[in-house]
């Protein structure tokens, strides 16, 4: 895995070649040595409210422990607007919990944000083994 991983969500249908995108879900700064990498995803709106939302992002946060073992990230980070209250309701669905306040910092952030952390399942320091 490098530093980024993105996969489109497409909708589950008995022929997966022809399923329409409902989302996006990418692993940003995932990489060995790194001690947190960011979890980000959004949901086209026809397909909001079927579920698709949480699940992708939790199993991109599953696969992120687990592909870099001992030497991945020990926390993932999803970050989100306080303007958007979906956004809230899927970190805390997949595990993130909230953990402080952003000011705003424009382009990037131009609202206050939300960053909720997810910590691997162990619980095990971070460790780097080069």
């Amino acid at each position: 895995m490098g530093d980024r991983f993105a996969i489109a969500v497409l909708e589950a249908q008995s022929d997966a070649a022809d399923g329409q995108v409902v989302g996006h879900v990418v692993l940003k700064e995932a990489a060995a040595c790194r001690p947190s990498a960011e979890v980000g995803c959004w949901t086209a709106a026809h397909a909001r409210g079927r579920g698709a939302r949480p699940r992708a992002p939790e199993a991109v946060s599953g696969r992120a422990f687990d592909a870099l073992g001992a030497d991945g990230p020990e926390r993932l980070k999803l970050l989100h607007q306080v303007d958007n209250p979906a956004s809230c309701r899927v970190a805390h669905k997949i595990g993130h919990g909230l953990d402080s306040f952003l000011p705003a910092a424009p382009p990037l952030l131009p609202r206050e944000g939300h960053p909720h952390i997810r910590r691997s399942g162990d619980g095990a320091p971070y460790r780097c083994h080069p």
